[in-house]
Formats: structure tokens, sequence, C-alpha cells
């Protein structure tokens, strides 16, 4: 498996992505707070590597910090090539965080042409929101063959 980007690990710890990005910062430290090579073994070695858990606090705690980020990538590289139970979890929980990174869900928005009454909502995955708007204003009142109330055009 490849090694976790620097830039995600920091930007998951840094609150980036909203609730997706906090639901895998969660779920990241929830796989590192696993014990160590759980397997099928009744008394599993100490483990010779660090877990993470030391440098995910770390990087918890000042996620701008390049070093940090840097030192939870290496430690997850490490453990996923030495608990192989580990890495497949770790495998899994990088292509959902990989949402987050990729921008995946982004929305963009253009409003072009014409002309536009009232207010315009742009963003994604609105909810809970209430809306009270009043009545549009009014167009002046249409003339037979002036164009339905537009101002004139010259041609």
């Amino acid at each position: 498996m490849d090694p976790i980007a620097v830039g995600l690990l920091a930007a998951l710890a840094g609150g980036a992505g909203g609730e997706l990005g906090r639901q895998a910062w969660a779920g990241l430290g929830a796989l590192v707070r696993r014990p160590f090579g759980r397997g099928d073994r009744a008394d599993p070695p100490e483990p010779v590597v660090s877990p993470g858990v030391a440098e995910l606090d770390l990087l918890a705690q000042d996620p701008d910090d390049p070093e940090r980020a840097q030192a939870l990538s290496t430690a997850l590289a490490v453990r996923a090539a030495v608990d192989p139970e580990f890495g497949a979890g770790l495998e899994t929980w990088h292509r959902q965080a990989h949402r987050v990174r990729s921008g995946e869900g982004d929305v963009h928005n253009h409003i072009s042409g014409g002309s536009l009454y009232g207010p315009v909502l742009q963003g994604r995955d609105f909810s809970g929101l209430t809306f009270t708007l009043s009545p549009s204003p009014a167009l002046p009142p249409a003339v037979e063959g002036d164009g339905g109330g537009l101002p004139p055009t010259r041609g």
C-alpha cells in the first residue's frame, strides 16, 4: 500500500471536509487505536514499531506542522507493513477518506444570462433550512407590441 499523503492527514486533522472530514479523522483514530496485531493469536507479540497513536495525537494538536503529518504517515505505513489486518483496514479507510481530498461532490454553480429576480442559494447538502421570500418585484405592464414589458432593444 502507498503511504497516506501528508496533505490528506494534515487537512483531516485540521477539520477540512466538514462532516465527511470529521468522520474520516475519527475513523482513522479508531483504526490506529485498535490493538496491534490482533489476529488469531492468543498472545500477540509486543509491537516493535509505533502503532501510530502518539503521532495521531500530536498531529491533532498541531495540524499545520508538516513534520507531524509526515511522522504519522510513516508510522501508518510501517504498521501496515508489519500488521496485515491493520494494512487492510488502512487501505479501506484510505479509499473512503480520499473522497474528502479529491473534492468528490464539489459543487460548481454558474448563473448567467437574462434578468433574474429573487434570491439565489448556492451550495451543497443543505438541511434544516427554512426560507421566507417576499414576492418578486412586478415587471412593468406589457403594452401590445413592446416585447412583453421588457425594455426596448436597439437593433
